[in-house]
């Protein structure tokens, strides 16, 4: 199965290239779970860093650009595909050097892929 959808943007994202997203609140398809943290843009591995707060115990997540809905710049809102409890269930993100390891980036990949949506935006 490939994942190469998942780091991308779909085009109805409301995603401008070079659009720089940190601070954005992130919202789930069920409730807010956080603000975007840091955003990484290599190609081929774009994804979000969510820094949940207190929801999630304080932890962060790597949330794969494919699964972004809409991102609103007035109201510096990002809003993804998945549930909380899909977010929740995510590969666990535990340093930097995870958002550019191949093997964690290729099952966090899978992860979404495998979800109801297949991981990828509705437009």
């Amino acid at each position: 199965m490939t994942t190469d959808g998942i780091w991308s943007y779909s085009p109805g994202s409301g995603y401008a290239e070079g659009q720089l997203l940190t601070g954005f609140t992130v919202s789930a398809a069920d409730g807010t779970i956080g603000h975007v943290d840091r955003q990484v843009d290599e190609s081929g591995a774009r994804h979000l860093i969510v820094d949940t707060g207190g929801w999630l115990f304080g932890r962060s997540v790597l949330v794969p650009v494919g699964v972004v809905t809409g991102v609103d710049t007035e109201a510096q809102k990002v809003t993804v595909s998945c549930t909380e409890d899909e977010i929740k269930g995510a590969p666990r993100f535990r340093t930097d050097r995870e958002s550019l390891d191949p093997a964690y980036l290729a099952g966090v990949g899978s992860y979404y892929q495998s979800l109801p949506t297949g991981g990828q935006a509705t437009a």
